[in-house]
């Protein structure tokens, strides 16, 4: 298995938590489902997937989240936006996929919803899952469509509180990353207020920038990795789903989503005019009751504006480390389009000597 960014030894700040991942918030679970095909016998190439996040585990009974969501750069989708941006809250699971599987994917996520959760089986409940995507098609055969209803269906079951496949896995299996192969990464961060310790977890799906822009820990690497470029210009996208147990009310989740900006940009990205750039943050403090079963007043306790600093700096560091993540976990890849060459995984050993002799010139 290859080594995290952390595992490298690379001075990467704030303290992570247990597994250093978005499963540390706890009843914040992952799954995933990968899809890899060769291209042989007249078979086209499939590298694609799906990932699913679930804020409140599996339990039975359906318990919306508050919720932000902040889009840098819109060229992209994802469902359910509307009314996080009116009511700052959603309901289920959220999964990530590729661009040309958003319309089976929220199809197979309302079937689970529906069957899973027995107050949709007695009431008139609505599902409205956050479906996100990112293209893959310069890996997979996208428009071949081979995500299935099952294979949705297999990601959300499959999700739990263990380690998260990075890299080459779920909704990342066919996303490059700075020009090189990009994908599925995550962190976490510790935050301590008023004595008590609360978790700020990022999930990317990383798919976006140009080589010349990518910059690790303040170093321009990219300018001296030339190797195996594929891009004239950018034309991918990043998904960062945030998760925290600290109570925030929607505009501070809003607001926390918006940090994502500056999370992203630290490995060198401006956001470019493709890009898809799409950020949501979701708390799992303060339960909340589905429409039509709540009381005539209700409460929420959440964290004064003048602490957010702390979380919002937590959030910036987990979504520069979690891209780090997906990229050192990643695997080299064959091209679907053009057919003729490699996305390269980065060179772990070779980005250590750079950024060690940065260190020595400093």
């Amino acid at each position: 298995m290859k080594k995290r960014a952390r595992q490298l030894g690379l001075h990467l700040n704030g303290a992570p938590g247990e597994q250093n991942a978005i499963i540390d918030v706890p009843g914040v679970l992952v799954g995933s489902t990968t899809l890899i095909q060769s291209p042989t016998d007249g078979k086209p190439q499939v590298r694609t997937g799906v990932t699913a996040i679930l804020p409140r585990g599996h339990q039975s009974e359906p318990c919306p989240v508050l919720a932000g969501l902040y889009a840098l750069n819109g060229n992209g989708e994802m469902t359910g936006s509307h009314w996080i941006r009116d009511a700052g809250v959603f309901l289920g699971p959220i999964c990530i996929t590729n661009t040309h599987s958003v319309g089976i994917v929220h199809h197979a996520t309302v079937k689970w919803m529906t069957s899973h959760y027995q107050s949709f089986q007695s009431d008139h409940l609505w599902a409205m899952p956050v479906i996100a995507e990112t293209y893959d098609g310069v890996l997979n055969d996208i428009n071949g469509q081979h995500v299935t209803e099952q294979h949705v269906i297999d990601a959300i079951l499959s999700a739990n509180s263990g380690p998260v496949a990075e890299g080459n896995s779920g909704g990342g299996t066919g996303m490059i990353c700075y020009e090189f192969k990009g994908g599925t990464g995550t962190s976490s961060r510790l935050v301590d207020i008023e004595k008590k310790s609360f978790v700020i977890g990022a999930l990317v799906q990383a798919n976006h920038g140009l080589r010349d822009w990518l910059t690790v820990l303040g170093e321009p690497v990219g300018k001296t990795m030339r190797n195996d470029l594929l891009f004239e210009r950018e034309s991918g996208s990043i998904i960062v789903i945030i998760a925290t147990n600290l109570p925030m009310r929607p505009d501070q989740l809003q607001r926390l989503a918006r940090r994502a900006a500056i999370g992203i940009g630290r490995s060198g990205t401006p956001g470019g005019n493709n890009s898809g750039d799409i950020f949501l943050a979701f708390s799992t403090a303060n339960s909340q009751t589905v429409p039509g079963h709540g009381q005539a007043f209700e409460e929420m306790t959440h964290i004064n504006d003048d602490l957010l600093d702390l979380v919002y700096l937590a959030a910036v560091e987990a979504i520069d480390e979690a891209i780090l993540n997906a990229m050192l976990a990643a695997e080299d890849t064959p091209t679907f389009k053009p057919p003729d060459k490699i996305c390269r995984a980065i060179d772990a050993d070779d980005l250590t000597r750079k950024l060690r002799a940065a260190e020595k010139c400093d």
